[in-house]
């Protein structure tokens, strides 16, 4: 090969080189299917569910997140409308926010994206009359997540349920021992971990929204432990 084609060959290798480091970046190593492995997930997602409780903002909870463990930069929460789906409010959902049977709600749902990673699936119902036009506007017209949008309210958060979707352990594993070599490649972490119910409140107790919310094994799209 002559010494021309060498560069060539050389300049075309180096172009390439962003694209293939921004691909592997993108493709985190799996966590391992080892109990140790199965252990720090569970650990996480537990550790995640603990932070959600305690916090009033799922939204606020989920940049922390986001930043905490490198899932993007800048790591800022991004709210997808999903505009092709429309749930009616249940009987319960209404009792929830102690609303009539024909009183109007608001309905949306979102996706909670942190760079590519889809963090969240969100259902949202809300009481439009219980909020201002400003935050109605921005509600019926942009992306903005709900948290951020109904700030100003100052609100409270009540958990309703919360429920672990996947156990990377079986029941009863505390008390077996670990296997010595137990490592079967990959981890398959499934679509969905953890499920969120929840009522928004004023600080003066009223409810204006119900919130369902389904967070995606998207939130262990980082390195395991080394």
């Amino acid at each position: 090969m002559s010494g021309w084609a060498f560069r060539r060959l050389g300049t075309a290798a180096a172009a390439l080189l962003p694209a293939l480091a921004s691909a592997l970046a993108a493709e985190p190593a799996p966590w391992p299917d080892s109990f140790v492995g199965r252990l720090e997930a569970l650990a996480l997602i537990e550790d995640l569910n603990a932070d959600l409780l305690s916090h009033d903002s799922a939204t606020l909870t989920l940049e922390r997140w986001c930043a905490d463990h490198r899932l993007a930069d800048p790591a800022r929460i991004v709210a997808e409308r999903v505009y092709d789906v429309d749930k009616a409010a249940t009987p319960e959902v209404r009792a929830a926010l102690d609303v009539k049977a024909d009183e109007p709600l608001g309905y949306r749902r979102v996706r909670l994206k942190c760079g590519d990673h889809v963090l969240s699936d969100a259902d949202n119902w809300y009481v439009p009359a219980r909020l201002t036009p400003e935050m109605n506007h921005v509600l019926e017209t942009t992306d903005t997540p709900f948290g951020k949008a109904v700030a100003a309210l100052r609100f409270r958060r009540h958990t309703l349920s919360a429920d672990l979707l996947w156990r990377p352990l079986p029941k009863g594993w505390e008390m077996n021992a670990a296997p010595a070599q137990d490592d079967k490649g990959a981890l398959a972490v499934p679509d969905h971990v953890l499920e969120h119910r929840a009522v928004l409140s004023t600080p003066d107790g009223e409810p204006f929204s119900e919130v369902v919310e389904t967070y995606t094994g998207e939130v262990l799209a980082f390195p395991p432990p080394k």
